[in-house]
Formats: structure tokens, C-alpha cells, sequence
């Protein structure tokens, strides 16, 4: 089990039925006046970064991991096929409209990642759940067991927390993300982007690269530019679950140009 924090192949799926009620909710949120400090953060946000910047960004943050609980962290970890999203609210404000918003947007800024969110847990294969405050020991306690729960609380001292499983081949076969909802805006949409982008693979957080969101030092609160290369570059289909970092770095320069060709239009830059 592979584990992160937030500042203080699969078997076949049924067909799975996506939640139109609640993304319809989720354009409404999204549409809704944006928190000053990430509109301020948007204002200043960099956009324009070398091949070198973004390839070295992307091998400390997909390689290793804050917390290993099991297994080898030298290997691209990433989903296989569709990544559905079932969202569980234990606290209020209920925020699964916000958080179905976020995966929208998330969706629309990787290229080749199949991502929705689902009604039914049982169709799943990523489980979101919001609590309150007060309430995070104990569903870190029902999700990994009290003796876990118990050394992620004395490693990390998570406000939010993400984690996921592999299989023997790399592939991630399920993540659970935990999110604390009433500690205010900004610190919701600053953890649930971090962890759900995480979830998706890029476990290890980093302090050497000072653009990414996976910096403990840094506080976006909306998917980033430069995170937006990470997770484009995890998710080509020429980057595999299981290569190891020497297979990547040799891909880097065929995969790079159509990342950035996708990004840059996806976000009405100037090429």
C-alpha cells in the first residue's frame, strides 16, 4: 500500500451507470465564485517550463513514495483501463457535487485517462470519502485497520490522506482517498485536487521540485499547469504500469511533444 499526504490490469467491470444528477449539482459548484486565494494563485501560476523541468518533476513524483506500506516503489504505478469514482459523505457541508466538479475537470485535463464518477460503490475502483475533522482518526482506522492507522498518524499527521493498491504487475486495482470537508474552501479544494490526483499514481510527494502540487511547501487548490504534464505523461499510452525509470526517461523525448501539444490547447495557451 502506497501512501501520501496533504500539507498540515484490472478484472473486466460491469457497465457502470455515471452519476448525471450529480455532475449536473457539480456544474452548478463549479460555476459558482471561486475562493480568492486560488483565483490569486491562478493570476500567478507558471506556465512555461523546459522538457528538463517537467521530466525531472515527473520521475521524482512517479517513482518512490512518502509512505510504503508494501512492496517496491521504482516502478510507473498508474490504473490500467477506467477509473471510477464512488464518493462517500460523512460530514457536512455535503460536498459530492463539488467533488464529482473536480473529477469532471480532471477528466478534461488527461488526455487518455477514462475517469467518471459512479453511484453505486460496487462499481468503483477509486473511493472518495469526506468527514469531518474530528472524524479523520477514525476513518483512517475503518479504511487501513488501527495499527495502521496508527503509523500513518505518527508518520504523516495527514489533514487528508491518499493511498492505493497494486497488483504484482504494477497496475493500481484500487485507491482510497480520504478528505476532511469543513476545515474551509480552500484547504477542500487544495486537498481533494492533491489526493485525487495522487490516487491516480504520483504517490511520492517531493520538496526539490517547486512547481508541483506534490510539494508539501506548495498550496494550488485547482489542477495546475504543471501538474497537468505529470499526469499526462503517466497517462500516454506508451508509458506502461511496471517500467522502471531508466524505460522512461528513454520515451520521455517521443511522449513529451504530443503532452505538450495536449496542454497547451486544452488550456488556450500560446504554443
Amino acid at each position: 500500500m502506497m501512501l501520501a499526504r496533504i500539507r498540515t490490469m484490472l478484472a473486466p467491470m460491469k457497465s457502470t451507470a455515471i452519476v448525471a444528477v450529480t455532475l449536473a449539482a457539480a456544474s452548478v459548484v463549479m460555476a459558482a465564485a471561486e475562493h480568492s486565494e486560488i483565483t490569486s494563485r491562478r493570476a500567478s501560476e507558471r506556465k512555461a517550463f523546459t522538457d528538463a523541468e517537467i521530466a525531472e518533476g515527473f520521475l521524482k513524483t512517479a517513482f518512490g513514495a512518502e509512505l510504503d506500506l508494501a512492496g517496491t516503489t521504482n516502478r510507473i504505478r498508474r490504473f490500467d483501463g477506467p477509473v471510477r469514482v464512488h464518493v462517500e459523505s460523512r460530514a457536512q457541508p455535503d460536498r459530492r457535487g463539488e467533488v464529482a466538479g473536480v473529477v469532471a475537470d480532471i477528466r478534461t485535463h488527461i488526455q487518455h485517462l477514462d475517469i467518471a464518477v459512479v453511484e453505486n460503490a460496487a462499481d468503483a475502483n477509486m473511493v472518495v470519502t469526506l468527514v469531518r475533522d474530528r472524524d479523520l482518526p477514525r476513518a483512517m482506522s475503518r479504511i487501513y485497520g488501527r495499527e495502521r492507522a496508527r503509523l500513518i498518524q505518527r508518520s504523516l499527521a495527514p489533514q487528508c490522506l491518499s493511498s492505493f493498491r497494486k497488483d504484482e504487475n504494477f497496475r493500481i486495482i484500487r485507491s482510497d482517498v480520504i478528505i476532511v470537508a469543513d476545515a474551509g474552501d480552500f484547504i477542500f479544494y487544495d486537498c481533494i485536487y492533491e489526493e485525487l490526483l495522487q490516487a491516480l499514481g504520483p504517490i511520492n510527494d517531493t520538496n526539490a521540485v517547486p512547481w508541483t502540487m506534490f510539494n508539501d511547501d506548495v498550496q494550488m487548490g485547482f489542477f495546475d499547469v504543471y501538474d497537468q504534464y505529470l499526469l499526462n505523461i503517466l497517462y500516454d499510452p506508451r508509458i506502461r504500469p511496471g517500467m522502471a525509470a531508466d524505460e522512461v526517461r528513454a520515451l520521455l523525448p517521443e511522449v513529451m511533444p504530443a503532452v505538450r501539444a495536449f496542454v497547451t490547447r486544452v488550456n488556450k495557451m500560446e504554443p
